[in-house]
């Protein structure tokens, strides 16, 4: 059968990045074969630098160039609240709305016993290590409203219980102009839970 050695390998390396089948591999590694000889060097020294350059913030877990990263050294932010999030991209999503001002903690993952992640594979010793000095006043468990993401909710929250410390969870509900027939089940047991007077 035909095939390219070195074609074969970037289309196996690239299947192994999220949501990108074989199919997909394949274009993608095609595109890149057509771009100028530049590009390319510019993708491959992209990945490079990423990889050399960006690593966790000892404080919050959350990748930086500089350690501690610029929220965690920003004075301005409210340091008596901390959002914990499940993986780093869930932090950018937060800042984007520029409705948040505290701290973040990032876990690296959810507790998922069918895919081998316990609670000690996650950050949740120094998000209780942040919390022993005092300081914070509430904890935003911002975790997935799935499975994973609201049994690792619970955990932190029954670890947290003995601190004294205020602990919230983010609303869940029905999505604005959303169709009651798409909602799934979680979704619409938050949002009988979370209903309000109006």
């Amino acid at each position: 059968m035909y095939s390219i050695r070195a074609l074969d390998n970037l289309i196996a390396r690239l299947t192994r990045l999220p949501g990108v089948g074989e199919r997909t591999a394949r274009r993608l590694a095609f595109h890149i074969l057509k771009q100028p000889d530049e590009e390319a060097i510019h993708l491959a020294d992209a990945i490079k630098t990423v990889k050399e350059k960006v690593k966790r913030c000892s404080i919050c877990n959350n990748f930086c160039e500089n350690d501690p990263c610029s929220i965690c050294k920003d004075e301005r932010r409210d340091r008596t609240t901390i959002c914990v999030v499940e993986e780093p991209q869930d932090v950018l999503l937060f800042e984007r709305i520029r409705e948040y001002h505290g701290l973040y903690h990032v876990l690296g993952g959810s507790i998922s016993p069918l895919k081998g992640v316990n609670p000690e594979d996650l950050a949740i010793e120094p998000l209780l290590n942040r919390l022993k000095n005092g300081n914070i006043k509430e904890v935003i468990l911002a975790t997935d409203p799935d499975t994973e993401g609201e049994a690792t909710a619970i955990y932190i929250s029954r670890l947290l219980h003995p601190l004294k410390i205020k602990v919230t969870r983010l609303a869940h509900g029905l999505p604005a102009g959303g169709d009651l027939e798409f909602a799934d089940e979680i979704t619409l047991t938050h949002a009988l839970k979370g209903r309000r007077e109006i």
